[in-house]
């Protein structure tokens, strides 16, 4: 599914992935999509199966780390709220969820040094302008985990990366600290837990959002291939990227192409997208099965 098409319900947006609508005044439907974005960019081809995986894991994930903070998600069916010609595009890639304010950043955390902030400690010694030891190698693990929020950029721009300062300045002292230490404690626990399947989470991603008492809720998805760098234990070694069950696979092929990562997009060859799904089910299937 590329794009759904709900007309019992308003559509609110589209995003890189998910379709929102309006499902009332206190919730919100959540669409998982199979469309794919790298470099900030939606590509015009669908990773088949990928949005249920997405659901799925994210399922997964809330349940298992609903001790750590409360989530959005309400367990109301999506079947029920659509018409019953609707219901083949919400099964198995849709959540109902609560309608909260989403904070206006993105809250990273990374316990291994790669990709962008690889590129940048090999340049300053810094990562999103925090002071790391000298020497340390690519896809190394740090010592602890790293908070590294950024902004959430609209579709077609790019996130920045800020300090926790400028993070203060846009949500104030207190969300900042709630946000930082949940978000540490949310990999921290997922992290080790995802070793024992045989994956390494090098990154994440997370998304909070506030009810108006101002609580503090975990939104989006969670601990996905979209969100995340799931890394195989047994392929890992200090100094090199490791292959990946996420999509690093289509940006490391689109990084091969005469691209100047502005949309539109190449167009993604059969095997990539069939590669892809295939690490998507992979990832699912260690992390949830036995």
């Amino acid at each position: 599914m590329l794009r759904s098409e709900i007309e019992s319900l308003p559509l609110l947006h589209r995003g890189k992935v998910r379709d929102i609508y309006d499902a009332g005044s206190d919730k919100l439907l959540i669409i998982q999509t199979d469309r794919i974005s790298a470099f900030d960019v939606i590509l015009s081809e669908p990773i088949p199966e990928k949005g249920k995986v997405l659901t799925a894991l994210s399922s997964f994930w809330f349940e298992k780390l609903g001790h750590v903070i409360p989530n959005h998600l309400t367990g109301v069916a999506p079947e029920s709220i659509v018409e019953p010609r609707e219901k083949d595009q919400v099964q198995g890639r849709s959540f109902v969820v609560r309608k909260l304010k989403p904070l206006p950043i993105e809250a990273i955390v990374r316990g291994y040094i790669v990709g962008s902030g690889w590129k940048e400690y090999r340049k300053s010694g810094t990562v999103c302008g925090m002071l790391l030891p000298s020497g340390l190698q690519e896809a190394q693990k740090l010592d602890e985990p790293i908070f590294t929020p950024s902004t959430k950029a609209e579709i077609g721009e790019h996130d920045v990366n800020i300090s926790f300062e400028e993070m203060v300045s846009l949500v104030g002292k207190e969300t900042a600290e709630r946000v930082k230490k949940a978000a540490i404690a949310l990999y921290s626990e997922a992290a080790e837990f995802a070793l024992t399947k045989g994956i390494i989470i090098a990154d994440t991603k997370f998304e909070f959002g506030q009810d108006e008492a101002g609580n503090l809720y975990l939104i989006d998805e969670i601990l996905t291939p979209d969100s995340s760098r799931f890394w195989p234990v047994d392929q890992y070694a200090v100094g090199k990227n490791p292959p990946s069950f996420d999509k690093q696979f289509v940006r490391d092929w689109l990084e091969t192409q005469d691209w100047d990562k502005k949309a539109p997009a190449p167009k993604l060859p059969p095997e990539v997208i069939e590669k892809t799904t295939e690490k998507y089910k992979e990832a699912l299937f260690r992390l949830t099965e036995g």
